[in-house]
């Protein structure tokens, strides 16, 4: 899509609001991405996207209470601002048959989520 990833700066946020202003115990929510992927033999490569997950849950490991991280989106879907041109799942959505396929991203985020330790 051509925005900027910047995981540095959820660091960054989440660590300046809690010098300055002591933060309760929070959630991180509709943090996510877009890249372009295409289901090929059953399978989405979309090694961006899981790069993308790994540093911004790093960088959430920076002393602040961080209870939650919610991704966006769970599943491809219709974004008002593009239509159906921008994937933003876990799971691939064939419009079409409405077939969902894990994505290699969302594997790896289900990995983390039953093994947070292991990364």
């Amino acid at each position: 899509m051509g925005w900027g990833v910047y995981p540095q700066g959820l660091t960054d946020l989440l660590t300046r609001f809690n010098r300055d202003y002591p933060l309760p115990p929070v959630c991180v929510t509709e943090n996510g991405s877009a890249f372009p992927d295409r289901l090929v033999d059953g399978r989405v490569r979309d090694p961006r996207p899981t790069a993308y997950l790994q540093s911004h849950l790093n960088a959430i490991q920076a002393g602040v209470d961080v209870r939650g991280y919610f991704f966006w989106s769970f599943m491809d879907n219709f974004e008002w601002a593009h239509g159906y041109t921008k994937r933003f799942g876990l799971l691939h959505t064939d419009y079409e048959t409405q077939a969902r396929t894990w994505k290699d991203s969302g594997l790896w985020f289900r990995s983390f989520l039953n093994h947070p330790s292991v990364s």
